[in-house]
């Protein structure tokens, strides 16, 4: 998948640069067809694995006329209090489920809306490598209760299984530690946290030196792409749905924490939105309708992620791989902005 999607980004892009078909908003559509004219959009996004989702947007609202700022790469706690103020206008990686607190606690929908499904299907939740959950018929988290269980995954000698986890302030780190309360894991598994790229280059290396390992992950994301569930992990099943009080707490349904065909995960199964500044959006109707129907498929987002994790990861990259994606969907492409023009006229 990642070397079709190399190939294809290279040979769509140099096709149409060779073709001329690459050119500045300006030069591809009439004044008219340019809602956003002399307007500036100031993007986010939290983590840089959400900087092609966020060009692919850029993209389309360059196409709409509008100037777009350099995104900025902040925290989601800050990001939103930033949307809802007006200090920025949209974030394009918002999890319905996983940041409601953040959107809540900043103004919620008075200040904001969340539009749109951007990516569908997206998944966090705990894995250990193949070989040892299958030599000891490891399924479940609350295994790690059992002290043989949790010393193979004890890689600092303290007796406690580590779990390469959640960057703080992301929001799942409070769905990690609600998890340890919830199945009593508080004893048998430490929380280690961090960056989190480094902490997972560390754990690969030790999968590859065949070692156990034991770790928080998500999708869509690079590291599924390096570390393939069913082939080198397996997800890990939790004992029953619990999740933090913002988020339902054990009201929640076991249905709305299960994955097809790999069980109940004990997060959310969730979706991507666009989170923007409501009086941004109101003032704005192409945009808000261009951000109701774009859409990009997660294995789109993971492939082009693992390029980044195998070096394509500059600003230049990133944007490179986002306008092939765009030149690649080009039909579907133009059927949102037109979309989006019309909405504004």
């Amino acid at each position: 998948m990642i070397m079709n999607l190399r190939k294809t980004l290279t040979t769509t892009l140099s096709t149409a640069l060779a073709a001329g078909m690459i050119l500045a908003p300006s030069t591809l559509v009439s004044a008219q067809e340019t809602p956003g004219e002399g307007i500036e959009v100031r993007p986010a996004y939290g983590v840089l694995g959400e900087l092609f989702q966020t060009e692919i947007v850029n993209i389309g609202l360059e196409e709409l006329g509008y100037e777009i700022d350099d995104p900025a790469e902040i925290e989601y706690a800050t990001m939103h209090v930033a949307i809802a103020n007006g200090e920025l206008d949209y974030a394009p990686a918002h999890w319905r489920e996983l940041h409601t607190t953040f959107y809540e606690e900043s103004g919620g929908d008075e200040a904001m809306d969340r539009v749109g499904t951007l990516v569908t299907d997206v998944l966090q939740g705990y894995l250990v490598d193949k070989a040892t959950a299958e030599a000891e018929g490891i399924t479940t988290i609350d295994q790690m209760n059992d002290p043989e269980i949790a010393a193979l995954f004890d890689s600092d000698g303290d007796g406690a299984a580590n779990l390469t986890g959640c960057n703080p302030g992301w929001g799942c780190e409070l769905v990690i530690e609600h998890h340890l309360e919830a199945y009593e894991l508080t004893d048998a598994v430490q929380h280690d946290q961090g960056r989190y790229d480094a902490l997972m280059a560390d754990t690969i290396t030790r999968f590859e030196q065949g070692e156990p390992i034991f770790y928080y992950t998500w999708t869509p994301y690079w590291v599924g792409g390096v570390l393939v569930p069913g082939e080198d992990v397996v997800w890990l099943e939790v004992p029953f749905t619990s999740l933090p009080e913002e988020q339902g707490g054990d009201d929640v349904s076991e249905e709305a924490t299960t994955a097809e065909g790999i069980g109940n995960l004990g997060f959310a199964t969730d979706r991507q939105q666009v989170v923007a500044n409501r009086e941004f959006l109101e003032a704005n109707p192409a945009v808000a309708k261009f951000f109701e129907l774009i859409q990009i498929p997660i294995d789109d987002i993971n492939a082009q992620n693992l390029l980044m994790q195998d070096g394509e990861d500059s600003e230049s990259d990133i944007r490179g791989h986002a306008e092939g994606w765009v030149a690649e969907n080009r039909e579907l492409f133009d059927q949102w902005l037109e979309e989006a023009r019309a909405a504004a006229s």
